[in-house]
């Protein structure tokens, strides 16, 4: 019997540990291995770093899609991930499976300007590079494994707590 979703729940993310822990009230619920940018932390635009802080989950993509299902600008594209496809683009950022949109939550931070969280479109995401999860090697975003990030879709709400710290 699978989980069920949690409505006053919270997840922290440390860059340090390249997890993601999912709380509800201050109770871990689960923890999921994660790979943040190999360019370490940042806030500014198109630096391709992981932004730090206080952000919410602003919008979820992908609900009762197949898993491996490819994303480009945040619209399924009607394909299946399949490892074939990773050997023809080697390099490219796979977004797949789900996304989880996050918004920055303060002023100056990771919110308006040139350092907005959603206008930088940072997710949660899944990723074909599973094999690299527990490093930092993502384009900004937080890579997740397929199966994972469906998980987790499917136990939070919009506007969930998402707190990035570097430790």
């Amino acid at each position: 019997m699978g989980l069920k979703k949690i409505n006053s729940s919270h997840i922290d993310i440390s860059i340090k540990k390249q997890n993601l822990s999912l709380f509800e009230r201050d109770i871990l619920v689960k923890r999921f291995s994660i790979s943040t940018a190999k360019r370490g932390v940042g806030q500014q635009k198109n630096s391709f770093k992981t932004p730090l802080g206080k952000h919410v989950v602003r919008a979820k993509i992908g609900d009762t899609l197949p898993i491996f299902t490819v994303f480009s600008a945040r619209r399924a594209t009607n394909e299946i991930w399949t490892p074939k496809a990773l050997l023809s683009e080697p390099h490219k950022d796979w977004i797949l499976s789900r996304i989880i949109w996050l918004s920055g939550c303060e002023l100056g931070i990771n919110r308006l300007g040139s350092v907005d969280t959603m206008q930088r479109y940072i997710y949660i995401h899944g990723t074909p590079y599973e094999k690299e999860l527990g490093h930092p090697v993502s384009e900004g975003c937080v890579r997740m494994g397929n199966r994972d990030v469906i998980e987790l879709f499917n136990l939070i709400s919009l506007g969930t707590n998402v707190f990035i710290n570097e430790n």
